[in-house]
């Protein structure tokens, strides 16, 4: 299900963005979109540093460019315990969201960060990581995945 666009940073956005960042400070993680949350709006946030306060809040964040460079990652999602996959996206990318004082920014992220925004991204287009893997590994994963809910 793809995300609903926010139309202004209020009160609520604010509330929102707070619950996504303590649970993905409890997973932890380096990024959570809020339909991980429940609340299918475009809104994510991402902190792939190693001092926790630098996380980027993001609403309806949109990649203006990609790097031809890729870069391969072991992606993973709370939606699916205990399996991952290796996923190669651009190395780099920028993009453009309303941050957390309701204003436009354009952005560059490398790496882990651009990793993440970018799986971010997909979460809030309704898409999942997995998605970006061939029919077989796909299958395979979502199979394994099964057998470790039961």
């Amino acid at each position: 299900m793809v995300a609903a666009p926010v139309a202004t940073v209020d009160e609520a956005v604010l509330r929102i963005w707070t619950e996504i960042i303590e649970v993905m400070e409890a997973m932890p993680g380096v990024g959570l979109a809020a339909p991980q949350i429940g609340e299918i709006q475009a809104l994510a946030v991402i902190n792939a540093s190693e001092v926790r306060e630098q996380v980027v809040r993001m609403a309806n964040p949109v990649i203006l460019h990609a790097s031809v460079q890729r870069r391969a990652h072991e992606e993973a999602s709370p939606c699916l315990p205990g399996v991952s996959a290796v996923i190669e996206r651009p190395r780099a990318v920028t993009v453009r969201f309303l941050n957390d004082a309701g204003e436009t920014e354009e952005r560059d992220f490398v790496g882990l960060w651009a990793t993440s925004v970018q799986h971010q991204i997909d979460h809030l287009q309704g898409r999942m990581y997995f998605d970006r893997l061939s029919k077989v590994k796909r299958d395979m994963l979502l199979r394994r995945a099964r057998k470790l809910a039961v």
